[in-house]
């Protein structure tokens, strides 16, 4: 088991509310912030040897470019120190990554109309989470303030078997797929959701870090950031490199 996984909700909630005093979120809008995150990711994912090195020795996709892409750094003391990448289902742009994986149950999701948040790229600082075993959950937190601000119904969560556990305990989350192969992965991959509307308040009250306020909300998803016009019917391009949509739902 591991350390994440141990903590007991009463010492992960003093743990996470302290730390969240140290933390700093801000959406990748400038060059600067964009490449730091693209050079985590790559130092991620390599160590995990979901991909091959390359001399750039960064990580980013044509996701990252879409219109309903937000990519976040999460900063403790001032030090980029995790990312996540949230795609969400908007009026005017609703293609998500782990529609790849799962047409058949998130394609008719989408197709009435359900706000969705697809949370991806989620990475870690390795030093940093070995010391910080609660910076998972307040990285994490970045997809739950979206719910609240976009009026989401439901978090999808691709991710591997062994992993469940972690999502039931921390958002309440339901299996609503068996695991499936996965191209080029040698461990097939599960479809998870958090109900949102459903398990709001229990959730919140067993972690109370998860709260926010309208002003934090409003300062992380304004729309402040025009992304690279790209078609967003092109959804076969997740499909392409299957590996690096599975890899960041795991904690």
């Amino acid at each position: 088991m591991s350390t994440i996984e141990a903590m007991r909700p009463q010492g992960l909630k003093a743990r996470a509310v302290s730390l969240l005093e140290r933390i700093t979120y801000r959406r990748a809008i400038d060059t600067e912030d964009r490449e730091a995150i693209f050079r985590l990711r790559y130092e991620a994912y390599l160590r995990e040897g979901a991909i091959t090195a390359r001399a750039d020795k960064r990580f980013t996709d044509a996701v990252d470019e879409q219109k309903n892409a937000f990519i976040y750094g999460v900063y403790v003391d001032g030090a980029l120190s995790g990312s996540i990448r949230l795609n969400i289902t908007l009026p005017y742009a609703s293609a998500l990554p782990t529609t790849a994986v799962f047409p058949d149950i998130i394609e008719p999701m989408i197709d009435a109309g359900c706000i969705i948040v697809d949370p991806t790229r989620f990475v870690a600082n390795l030093n940093l989470s070995r010391r910080l075993p609660e910076l998972p959950y307040l990285t994490l937190r970045l997809a739950w303030l979206a719910m609240e601000h976009f009026e989401g119904e439901y978090i999808l969560l691709a991710i591997r078997p062994e992993h469940r556990a972690f999502y039931r305990r921390y958002w309440s989350a339901t299996e609503l797929c068996e695991a499936r192969p996965y191209p080029k992965l040698t461990k097939p991959v599960g479809l998870s959701v958090v109900n949102y509307l459903d398990v709001k308040k229990t959730v919140e009250a067993r972690y109370p870090f998860l709260a926010s306020t309208d002003a934090e909300r409003a300062s992380l998803f304004a729309s402040n950031y025009t992304p690279v016009e790209t078609d967003d019917t092109l959804t076969n391009i997740w499909q392409i490199e299957p590996a690096r949509v599975e890899r960041n739902f795991s904690v």
